[in-house]
């Protein structure tokens, strides 16, 4: 058994974990990280109660951003339907029960805190699945430096970093080195004939729908959360 999603595996995120671990960024104050587009019009579920954009969507940064800085102790969010029915493929038309426009703040150890924001009604000069777009989807800010990911942490292309003591901003971990998103299986299949344990656990998974169960709360309640779960962290040492 693993958790997806698998963004923990990247060069990108081994880069920006270490980076973070070093203190080259100072003390990190905040964190943010977008993930959105039209919407997909292939499947009913994604617009259905258990479904969203947090889900779909979210998942992924929230995994990267608690893979960063650790497990959450505290969530408020605020959580919308701002288109209220969908035209789908096949020619109907559904009502949205789900959210389809998410934010997400976050409240990690030590007093960083991360953002994340995702939805179905982002415009984007891309595809939400073209591997070759470069927008900076997350973002890192410290008392010493900055870095940005470009590309989703899915498919993510290179982190660009600025400190104190280098601050124009230059490319690092550029390049795949063998990573793709969809290596769950791959990866666990490769610990398993050499006994290597994954960076990714079902643990983190868990902590990660946590986040999302909460930003509901959240949502419904007008109340800050406090989460209970934790995961074995740093993912990267």
């Amino acid at each position: 058994m693993w958790g997806a999603p698998t963004v923990v595996n990247s060069p990108q995120f081994a880069l920006m974990a270490k980076t973070v671990a070093a203190g080259k960024l100072g003390q990190v104050a905040a964190a943010h990280a977008t993930y959105g587009w039209a919407g997909p019009t292939w499947a009913d579920f994604f617009y259905a109660d258990g479904g969203g954009s947090m889900p779909d969507l979210g998942v992924y940064n929230l995994t990267t951003l608690t893979g960063l800085f650790g497990p959450v102790k505290s969530v408020a969010a605020m959580t919308s339907v701002l288109t209220p029915t969908r035209k789908m493929m096949a020619g109907h038309e559904l009502k949205v029960v789900a959210e389809d426009n998410a934010m997400v703040l976050m409240e990690h150890a030590g007093g960083t805190l991360s953002h994340m924001q995702c939805g179905f009604n982002y415009f984007s000069p891309h595809e939400h699945d073209d591997p070759n777009q470069s927008l900076l989807t997350v973002a890192v800010t410290g008392t010493r430096g900055v870095m940005q990911l470009a590309g989703y942490d899915w498919a993510s292309k290179h982190v660009m970093l600025a400190t104190k003591e280098d601050p124009k901003p230059k490319p690092h971990a550029v390049g795949t080195a063998g990573y793709v998103w969809e290596q769950g299986a791959s990866v666990v299949a490769e610990c398993l004939a050499t006994g290597k344990e994954p960076l990714f656990t079902p643990e983190h998974a868990l902590h990660v729908v946590e986040i999302m169960t909460a930003a509901r709360t959240a949502q419904k309640t007008g109340s800050r959360v406090p989460l209970t779960s934790k995961f074995r962290w740093p993912v990267v040492a």
